[in-house]
């Protein structure tokens, strides 16, 4: 008989480099309805040596690639157990995203690092991780992983959108639920916000004070991706090879840019949001925070309710469903969905380490 509650420490870190995200999160099932609750959560930044090595991965020959692989399981192995005896936990299991490097799912390829077997030697507890590879062995793109979750934990909104990154959505239509990458977010704001040497551009603030650039915002609109059809994800290699150019090829001052990419970023997300029926909008992400993209957003989406909830969540929302994903992994339960993805079929993704702990 499967267990009904779950304590799992959810690890994620993602492409904003605003560092590690782990999560302590209780989850229960109760007459076969998934519920949560985050009790306790923390970011932990990553130094600036580390930002760079991260940025800079890509680039990476394969040797240095796989120095980088086994230095970062090092430290999110550090940083887990740091956590844990900071906050006295035990944890049923630790679930960890890894974070990405290369995202080719066209090429069948994707690489998160920090997902080594040296976990199991480090972390004295089940582990399961490395997620997004069977899926793309299985003909999929490898995300967004993190809709099963949507579906499972926040059924009661028709759009779950997050602002990372990259801004991601996923919401049910034809009876199954689908979600995609929409545009880049937090990789190119902050790119910018960091050249005026801020961390981030934080509420918007710099962003408000510009002027919208009618031909690069065009130009911007006009990238092939936004038409394709989903499924479809992003990664780094999307900004390098197709935003960058476009902005650089433009002599503007930086709030300028900030303020023309906020534009875009709020006209790809309104334009696909209204593809589809329903109303209600979850927004989650670092992006939650930018206060003039949601006051873009909710201008040119008049009609739907957007809601950004509790601090918690909007921070620790994809460490939580990583965690879940986890938990559904242990349970051999579906949780990479193919309607989603479009591997070839439904499945339970995940490696699982010390199985024997469990």
């Amino acid at each position: 008989m499967q267990k009904s509650t779950y304590s799992i420490l959810g690890l994620m870190s993602g492409t904003s480099l605003d560092g590690l995200d782990l999560a302590f999160v209780q989850f229960t099932q109760e007459y076969s309805v998934w519920s949560y609750n985050i009790q306790v959560a923390e970011t932990i930044s990553y130094s600036s040596d580390w930002v760079k090595e991260l940025s800079e991965g890509i680039n990476l020959a394969e040797s240095e690639l796989a120095s980088l692989n086994e230095r970062y399981t090092l430290l999110l192995a550090h940083l887990a157990l740091a956590f844990i005896e900071k906050h006295q936990l035990k944890p049923d299991a630790i679930c960890s995203h890894g974070h990405t490097i290369k995202h080719q799912p066209h090429l069948g390829y994707t690489l998160q690092i920090g997902n080594l077997p040296q976990l199991a030697e480090l972390l004295p507890f089940p582990i399961v991780c490395d997620f997004r590879v069977g899926d793309v062995a299985l003909g999929g793109q490898g995300a967004p992983l993190v809709p099963i979750g949507d579906e499972l934990l926040f059924s009661n909104y028709d759009f779950c959108l997050n602002l990372g990154g990259f801004a991601n959505v996923s919401t049910n239509t034809h009876a199954q639920r689908i979600a995609f990458d929409i545009c880049p977010v937090n990789t190119v704001l902050n790119y910018f916000a960091q050249k005026l040497g801020l961390e981030y551009d934080a509420g918007g603030a710099v962003a408000a004070t510009g002027i919208v650039n009618e031909q690069l915002l065009a130009d911007l609109n006009a990238l092939s991706f936004y038409e394709t059809a989903h499924p479809k994800s992003l990664g780094i290699e999307f900004v390098n090879r197709e935003i960058m150019p476009i902005l650089t090829s433009y002599s503007l001052a930086i709030p300028d840019v900030l303020r023309t990419f906020v534009e875009h970023i709020s006209d790809q997300i309104s334009l696909h949001i209204k593809r589809f029926d329903g109303r209600s909008v979850l927004i989650t992400g670092g992006g939650a925070h930018h206060e003039f993209l949601i006051s873009r957003l909710r201008e040119k989406l008049p009609e739907h309710e957007l809601t950004v909830p509790d601090d918690l969540t909007v921070a620790f929302k994809e460490a939580l469903i990583f965690g879940f994903l986890g938990v559904l992994r242990l349970r051999n339960e579906v949780n990479v969905l193919a309607s989603v993805t479009g591997a070839r079929h439904d499945h339970s993704s995940g490696v699982v380490y010390n199985s024997q702990l469990l």
